[in-house]
């Protein structure tokens, strides 16, 4: 099931004969479903990373175990309290409570930061990744957030909220979505806005992210963003993490082991790994990009993969490559 429906609805819900007390400032919604109390579990650390579209059921329920149980909080920026009922089913939880910010004033108001740091889990879901940056950067929900995966606990993220989650980020600052045909013609396009340790979770350090892959033919403007983070000198080693839609990555950041978790119907359930080792040869404004060497790994639910390693069993490897802005493939197909 798809969750991008609106609400129209009253600041607080009220379900299962719970209501928390009703919050402040007007920035933001709130909506509970389950215990208003705050319970405290065991949790385990997972990081959860679905490139968007229907919603993978394994997410909830594998972070609800992590979590223990406990009190699961859903971020938003846009729609409502459509994810409240679909994963308190899923989950095991004590409850599930929804915060959907209208603006930066939210992420300092007490009663949403207290929300996320007294969460067993937490849940950023899809829309416009730029207003997180814009609304949660350097903030008390930042903080409240890193609080979270560190204690550890389950954090995770859907298409923008996946986008979110790596030490880089495509922070899509623009109006207009980067392509992979902008990108790939110039890598200094204006539409390709990078993020750097916006949010730091465990397991995803040196690490950029990128959602809805094979869907709307994002590959090219991953390579052309890795290209900018290894010619710029963010880092010597460019690594991402790209998924397919329907398609999620279960990250355990204690050991770096993941495996991939898809829709039952969904015919392309990927999710790439891509190393870049070299500089770009050819990465500069208003000029297409050329690079070379850059190791693909595609892997499907049943094989695995280690992030610290970069190594990966029952996948697929392959190469790929940028001859002035066009694409090429090892193995003649670039996905």
């Amino acid at each position: 099931m798809t969750h991008l429906r609106t609400t129209a609805t009253p600041v607080v819900i009220c379900l299962l004969a719970a209501c928390a007390a009703t919050p402040g400032n007007g920035s933001y919604q709130y909506y509970l479903t389950g215990n208003p109390a705050d319970v405290t579990t065991g949790t385990r650390g997972l990081v959860v990373l679905q490139g968007g579209g229907d919603d993978v059921d394994a997410n909830y329920a594998r972070m609800g175990e992590f979590a223990g149980g406990g009190d699961f909080v859903v971020l938003r920026a846009s729609g409502g309290d459509d994810y409240n009922d679909y994963i308190h089913a899923l989950c095991g939880c004590d409850s599930v409570e929804t915060v959907v910010f209208a603006g930066r004033e939210a992420a300092f108001d007490p009663f949403v930061v207290e929300k996320i740091r007294y969460a067993e889990a937490v849940f950023i879901a899809g829309g416009d990744q730029s207003n997180y940056v814009r609304f949660w950067k350097d903030t008390p929900v930042e903080d409240a957030i890193h609080f979270v995966a560190a204690k550890p606990a389950p954090v995770g993220g859907t298409s923008a909220g996946m986008a979110i989650l790596g030490e880089f980020a495509y922070s899509a600052m623009t109006p207009t979505s980067l392509s992979s045909e902008a990108a790939l013609s110039n890598p200094y396009h204006p539409d390709l806005t990078l993020e750097r340790q916006f949010l730091r979770v465990a397991g995803m350090e040196n690490i950029l992210t990128d959602q809805h892959l094979i869907e709307r033919d994002r590959i090219g403007r991953t390579l052309a963003m890795l290209a900018r983070l290894v010619g710029d000198g963010w880092t010597a080693e460019g690594h991402a993490i790209a998924s397919d839609r329907e398609t999620s990555l279960h990250l355990d950041p204690s050991n770096g082991t993941a495996a991939v978790f898809a829709t039952a119907d969904h015919e392309t359930p990927y999710v790439y790994f891509l190393r870049l080792s070299d500089d770009a040869a050819v990465c500069r404004p208003d000029t297409p990009l050329t690079m070379h060497g850059v190791a693909v790994y595609r892997l499907s639910p049943g094989g695995t993969f280690n992030v610290r390693t970069w190594t990966g069993s029952g996948g697929l490897a392959y190469s790929l490559e940028v001859n002035d802005g066009k694409l090429g493939s090892s193995r003649g197909t670039i996905y």
